[in-house]
């Protein structure tokens, strides 16, 4: 366990470490499976025991690729649209850029901050909003605002992990890597849950809206 934390210990004390972290986010923001959160929780966590990296240039340099990355999602919407790639007719990336689709329409500010949180959820939000019109200002200091809280939120995983084992990086580590995909299944979760809620009521008021061509329906006629 000494030989892993001392290896810890030198990688993290690196210069470069932040700036690694920043590239990997903006990669992320398009390929969801490479694992940004983790980076910036472990970092977090291995400075509470280590002192090293400096967290504030963490937080700063994992917000900028986040703003990066998510902008660049939005212009590759922008300019291909839903269709361009194979990925994106998968049954699961489909239905994703459904949910995004309707959750965007009823409440854009809230799930544009909010799918930041979630790997595959932002890839598809941020495909939608440009592929759809979003205003691209409008979109940029949202991005702003969620990268800034999504860093600074990661970092503060981070940071409990390693108080509570303080001492020991490797572990705090792990269980900072933990708490955040966690947190991450979590948030992902409310939002489902939110969408089914919000598809069921707009369904409910299209019936109410028109109840001769739902009796219509159910008896099946044209």
């Amino acid at each position: 366990m000494d030989t892993v934390n001392a290896f810890i210990a030198s990688v993290v004390s690196t210069p470069w470490v932040p700036f690694v972290i920043a590239l990997f986010v903006v990669v992320d923001a398009f390929l969801p499976p490479v694992p940004s959160e983790s980076l910036i929780i472990a970092a977090a966590a291995a400075a509470v025991s280590l002192g090293q990296p400096n967290l504030v240039l963490v937080v700063a340099c994992a917000a900028v690729g986040a703003i990066i990355g998510d902008n660049l999602t939005f212009s590759i919407g922008r300019s291909v649209g839903l269709e361009r790639f194979a990925w994106m007719r998968r049954p699961r990336m489909r239905a994703a850029l459904q949910s995004a689709g309707r959750g965007i329409a009823r409440r854009p500010a809230v799930f544009l901050m909010s799918a930041r949180y979630i790997p595959v959820g932002r890839v598809a939000v941020n495909l939608v909003a440009g592929a759809s019109g979003f205003r691209r200002r409008t979109f940029f200091l949202l991005s702003i605002v969620a990268g800034v809280t999504w860093a600074t939120y990661s970092v503060a995983i981070g940071l409990l992990a390693g108080h509570l084992l303080h001492g020991n990086a490797l572990l705090g580590m792990l269980v900072g890597i933990a708490g955040g995909i966690v947190s991450g299944v979590l948030v992902d979760l409310v939002m489902r849950l939110a969408a089914r809620r919000a598809a069921s009521r707009s369904s409910t008021e299209s019936d109410q809206r028109n109840p001769e061509r739902r009796e219509s329906e159910s008896i099946g006629v044209e």
